[in-house]
């Protein structure tokens, strides 16, 4: 599995607004992108995938930021990815050789690793994520 740069930003972002929890204040684009060391320009895109995704909601002012749109539990770091990447269904077909029943073979363990690539993203939460790291650990 290859996880883009963008999803690994997406990911920290959403992090950072977990911890902060429900009833705190909107956090700053700024503030995120100084602590986990993402370009602000480029977070300010990434927020916007997950904003129309959902994910999170903005608020203007002084006083403004972003905060997570749903408790943390509720959103899969596969929806994180795939509000920045896109969905992860294309198949992914084994080379095409002369045998064609080793490539439906390969072909089968490529879909097993999809799809237990999909349920450790589908279950793993964003607040499971944030529990487990310290902010000094989220700088790439």
């Amino acid at each position: 599995m290859k996880v883009s740069a963008k999803a690994e930003y997406a990911c920290l972002a959403v992090m950072a607004l977990a911890r902060q929890g429900p009833n705190a204040p909107p956090l700053r684009i700024r503030e995120i992108s100084e602590s986990h060391g993402i370009p602000e320009r480029y977070l300010v895109q990434i927020l916007l995938h997950l904003k129309g995704a959902g994910l999170v909601v903005s608020t203007r002012g002084a006083a403004g930021g972003y905060q997570l749109a749903r408790h943390p539990e509720t959103i899969s770091v596969r929806e994180v990815l795939s509000a920045v990447d896109g969905p992860d269904d294309a198949p992914r077909d084994a080379a095409p050789t002369a045998d064609r029943h080793a490539s439906r073979i390969l072909n089968r363990l490529w879909d097993r690793v999809r799809e237990a690539e999909r349920a450790v993203l589908d279950r793993t939460t964003v607040a499971a994520l944030a529990a487990q790291a310290t902010p000094h650990e989220w700088t790439i």
